[in-house]
């Protein structure tokens, strides 16, 4: 009965066409990949800037979570800025992230970015029109200079629906180890569904680049979303497969008179499971 329920966890149906995919297997196959990508982009000193967004409750940090997982976090970092300091918002709004921009050998992923302005702070009232209007001229041609510096840079929408979000809100608000992902914002936001959706549309047709485009992720089925995702990224950026070469570990060296401290000498944890 266990492994019955295990597999059913296991396995994702496509409601539309009955398909199953085994997710884990394909996550697996995913994350082998990006060992070699990972390795690729150290070999080759590449630098890479991967951009999520999307609306709230949209996906974004599980398909992060899921693309970091067998990767060197001194290699793919992940930035998740607040709210701007003081300081912050008196600088040239691009300012505070191109500090957090990659070096060779590096992959860095935006949970959120400096689109910001153009969703959150135009939908809230946080930038002025003025601001929001020298964003949408200003942003093509900033992230066309990072082409030209020699960035790799993806950008992701995860497209939600309405009915899918709400299903997750309230999942969050009942699930205790999720409830921290739920805030005030989340409510205010909720009410401005339009809003954020004409500002997305607007935000597009600005920025969604010959040189830079968006690339929309369907995301009402999160596992699915994670694995196209992920697939997607992959193809993008040309690499070559680890030589993985055969490796044996030397004996351990023999003891030449040292002798080791007692180990009750030494405070271990409680042993609880």
């Amino acid at each position: 009965m266990i492994v019955f329920v295990l597999l059913l966890n296991l396995r994702m149906a496509d409601k539309n066409t009955g398909n199953q995919l085994n997710y884990e297997e394909e996550l697996g196959k995913l994350h082998i990949e990006l060992v070699h990508l990972q390795e690729w982009v150290k070999k080759q000193q590449l630098k890479i800037v991967i951009i999520f967004e999307g609306r709230d409750a949209s996906g974004k940090g599980g398909t992060i979570k899921r693309f970091t997982e067998p990767l060197n976090p001194r290699v793919c970092k992940v930035v998740a800025l607040g709210m701007p300091t003081e300081k912050e918002k008196s600088q040239w709004y691009f300012q505070r992230y191109v500090h957090f921009l990659p070096a060779a050998g590096e992959i860095v992923l935006f949970d959120r970015s400096w689109y910001n302005r153009a969703g959150v702070e135009k939908v809230m009232g946080f930038c002025t029109e003025q601001e929001y209007h020298e964003f949408l001229r200003s942003c093509p041609e900033f992230e066309r200079m990072l082409v030209r510096a020699g960035i790799i840079l993806l950008k992701y929408w995860f497209s939600v629906s309405d009915e899918e979000q709400e299903k997750r809100f309230k999942n969050r608000i009942k699930n205790p180890v999720k409830r921290w992902k739920f805030s005030d914002m989340d409510l205010v936001s909720r009410s401005k569904w339009l809003e954020y959706s004409k500002a997305k549309d607007n935000m597009f047709a600005h920025t969604d680049t010959k040189q830079v485009p968006w690339y929309v992720v369907n995301a009402d089925n999160k596992k699915r979303a994670r694995l196209n995702c992920i697939s997607h990224i992959l193809t993008k950026i040309p690499y070559q497969k680890m030589d993985l070469k055969p490796i044996t570990l030397p004996d351990l060296p023999m003891d030449k008179g040292y002798v080791r401290p007692p180990l009750d000498y030494q405070t271990f944890i409680p042993e609880k499971y």
